[in-house]
């Protein structure tokens, strides 16, 4: 998977995201983090998506939502393994 930073400012940030799977994860939790805005859009189906990110501190935003998918992924992980 690769990303692009396309516009980096302390309150704004864009992304080139070439997996529209991980684009949506992405904008849902950001979301959820309490970001003033996060939706992403692409200019066609073989494009890449590109997030706009609109927060206090937008990079940070973007760690913790990374942050709260890993701990998601691995607490999901435990209970499929737990499953028998």
């Amino acid at each position: 998977m690769e990303v692009k930073i396309l516009n980096d400012n302390k309150n704004s940030l864009d992304l080139e995201i070439n997996n529209l799977t991980i684009a949506e994860i992405l904008r849902v939790y950001l979301n959820k983090e309490g970001v003033k805005m996060a939706a992403w859009k692409r200019e066609h189906p073989s494009k890449p998506a590109i997030l706009h990110i609109e927060a206090d501190n937008a990079k940070s935003s973007v760690k913790k939502a990374i942050s709260s998918i890993q701990k998601d992924l691995e607490k999901y992980e435990k209970e499929f393994k737990s499953m028998k």
